[in-house]
């Protein structure tokens, strides 16, 4: 496929990126699904743990998150070692998370106008409907976290949370990519999955006046767990690539749509999305 990422050079160092998200024990979303697309597009991951869960295919049962101190360490020693080309939010779970995220990306130049783009996927829930994101860390989303953005990447859900917007339809998926722009993310990404009415799905991506549509075919599947971080995690690594804005948000809606088709079932309930595609030699 020529609209693949090209593979490192072998002995080469390769493009790095980082996610900055929860640990899944069930292995199909958050840390575990950014790495495998991170590996499959021959991206070097780091990562910064926020939490752990007690999760697997049926739902959420626990989460404990790491002291926000320790989020911050994590970030500091790969960027300042390592260094990354891109980054990624995954679950942050709380204020005081967010804020130790924010207040070390700044200092790092990671996301808003600084040198390494920030790809925020702001996780409140899972696929389940289980909070993963604490009620008074909202706030630190909208106030905080958003204008540290490069790109926002909200599922409907999250738009409706934190903006208060229902995306029903073209006119209000447009109000709610505004909506972020005035919280002060450079870009918004509303993605229109879970709009039902067609067999299509089209997402919007804006800066303001400058938009770009992405209209796909919607797979027909019941196992898409990890598909938000799984989007997320491309676009990262795309602009850790450097593609532009437009042309990594295009990449991704490729690489997911494949992933979905891709996707298996896994336990008692939702299977994940599945980059091991790539592993056909396509």
């Amino acid at each position: 496929m020529d609209w693949l990422l090209p593979p490192p050079a072998p002995g080469s160092t390769p493009a790095r990126a980082l996610t900055i998200a929860g640990s899944d024990s069930g292995g199909g979303a958050g840390i575990q699904a950014d790495m495998r697309t991170f590996a499959l597009t021959g991206v070097h991951g780091c990562v910064a743990i926020t939490a752990v869960t007690v999760q697997n295919s049926v739902g959420v049962t626990g989460v404990h998150t790491i002291p926000p101190e320790t989020v911050a360490a994590q970030i500091e020693s790969v960027v300042t070692d390592i260094g990354v080309l891109a980054a990624k939010t995954g679950m942050l779970a709380s204020a005081e998370i967010i804020e130790a995220v924010v207040a070390t990306c700044a200092r790092l130049g990671i996301g808003a106008d600084d040198t390494i783009p920030l790809v925020v996927d702001p996780v409140a829930a899972s696929m389940h409907g289980d909070p993963l994101l604490r009620a008074d860390a909202l706030d630190a989303v909208r106030e905080q976290l958003v204008p540290r953005a490069t790109l926002v990447t909200p599922n409907l859900d999250e738009v409706r949370l934190i903006t208060g917007i229902e995306v029903i339809d073209a006119a209000s998926q447009r109000a709610a990519a505004h909506a972020f722009l005035d919280l002060g993310a450079s870009w918004a990404l509303i993605k229109g999955g879970h709009l039902r009415e067609s067999p299509s799905s089209t997402d919007l991506l804006t800066e303001g006046t400058n938009e770009h549509e992405y209209t796909v075919e919607r797979i027909a599947t019941g196992h898409d767990h990890g598909g938000g971080d799984t989007l997320a995690a491309a676009i990262t690594c795309a602009l850790a690539h450097g593609v532009n804005m437009p042309g990594a948000v295009g990449y991704a809606k490729r690489w997911v749509t494949e992933c979905l088709r891709a996707a298996y079932p896994l336990g008692r309930g939702h299977g994940p999305v599945s980059p091991l595609w790539r592993l056909g030699g396509a």
